[in-house]
């Protein structure tokens, strides 16, 4: 028989844990929806309904969604897809201009993310993409649209509960200043970078304006290490292009600053700052800790130098199994890479939001 002190403890023990569960099923009501803003790395298709040649709706694109090709520049699920399902909302986040999304779905969460853009408009314009602030004007519009669905209380503490994602920035280098003149001839790379993060942060601040309170900023990954940079690195073909990693880890250190910045001016929100440089330098320099065997090169066609449709063009190269590559074509990640940023950032930026 079990003494009255060691009952009163595996009760105890029970309590703790029946309250710990709680506790972490209350967290998921805590984000009414995820509201996303950036690049391809966060694109869920809007790209499909703009002329571009930067789209990723047809194979292998989406090879391991159920749907197939959507849109999204892998061949699965985004960071921002294991993010909504990690706070109970759904596991797939649409993209705004798709018309086969209802309002009432919009509710839960919405991309409005186009692949190829940056925080320099010019980047927009060399894609044909859509700007920034094109996407913060998608946003006004779907607050109306979500207030006549809802009416205007339900919509106002949607928008106030909502999680805000901005992923966004590497096409500024990788598009646009480091292949064109344009840029250089006016900013060395440091004033660029001060310029972009200046960027970044008006974008939070209009957020902000437009009810924006739990905010998240994506810094830079390594994208000296992304295939193509590999490919064009005329130094060391092959290797990382190290002065593009360079680039990121300034960017990074600016915007973190800017984000303290953020939070000491914007009465009532809270943003953070995730990290996605130090996982991906992790899974690049030991590939073999993370399952992958593939750093160097992209899953889709030779993986050298392919993205959007010229994946497609070379279909008939592609990998059956994209798990075993850290990158699906030579600019963006695949899924499984994905799934691993995703648990990094919400085991770390967003733990303030579970």
């Amino acid at each position: 028989m079990l003494s009255s002190e060691r009952l009163c403890y595996y009760w105890l023990l029970l309590l703790v844990a029946h309250f710990s569960l709680s506790a972490t099923i209350a967290a998921a009501g805590k984000v009414s929806a995820i509201i996303v803003f950036g690049d391809s790395t966060v694109d869920a298709g809007n790209n499909n309904f703009i002329p571009t040649i930067a789209k990723g709706n047809f194979p292998p694109y989406g090879q391991d969604l159920d749907g197939g090709a959507t849109g999204r520049f892998s061949n699965g699920r985004l960071v921002t897809d294991f993010i909504s399902e990690a706070f109970r909302l759904p596991s797939y986040v649409p993209a705004y201009l798709d018309p086969s999304y209802t309002i009432d779905q919009l509710a839960m969460g919405v991309s409005f993310a186009s692949g190829g853009t940056g925080l320099d408009h010019l980047t927009a314009q060399i894609a044909s993409v859509i700007p920034l602030s094109q996407q913060l004007e998608y946003f006004k519009e779907y607050k109306e649209r979500l207030k006549r669905a809802k009416g205007e209380s339900v919509a106002n503490k949607t928008i106030a509960e909502a999680l805000y994602i901005f992923s966004i920035g590497t096409n500024d280098f990788i598009v646009n200043y480091f292949p064109f003149p344009l840029r250089p001839a006016q900013y060395t790379a440091p004033e660029y970078v001060a310029y972009l993060v200046g960027l970044a942060d008006a974008a939070v601040r209009d957020a902000y304006g437009l009810g924006a309170r739990k905010i998240e900023f994506t810094g830079l990954a390594p994208f000296g290490c992304i295939p193509a940079a590999r490919t064009l690195n005329h130094d060391e073909p092959g290797e990382c292009n190290e002065e593009y990693n360079q680039v990121a880890i300034e960017f990074n250190a600016e915007l973190q600053e800017a984000v303290s910045k953020l939070n000491g001016d914007l009465a009532g929100a809270q943003v953070v700052y995730a990290d996605t440089y130090s996982v991906v330098s992790a899974m690049v320099a030991n590939p073999s800790d993370y399952g992958f065997e593939n750093i160097e090169q992209g899953c889709c066609g030779t993986g050298l130098i392919e993205t959007s449709v010229l994946c497609g063009l070379d279909q008939q190269f592609t990998c059956q199994d994209a798990d075993q590559y850290v990158f699906f074509d030579s600019v963006h990640p695949s899924e499984r890479t994905y799934r691993i940023v995703a648990d990094h950032i919400l085991n770390t930026a967003l733990q303030v939001f579970m």
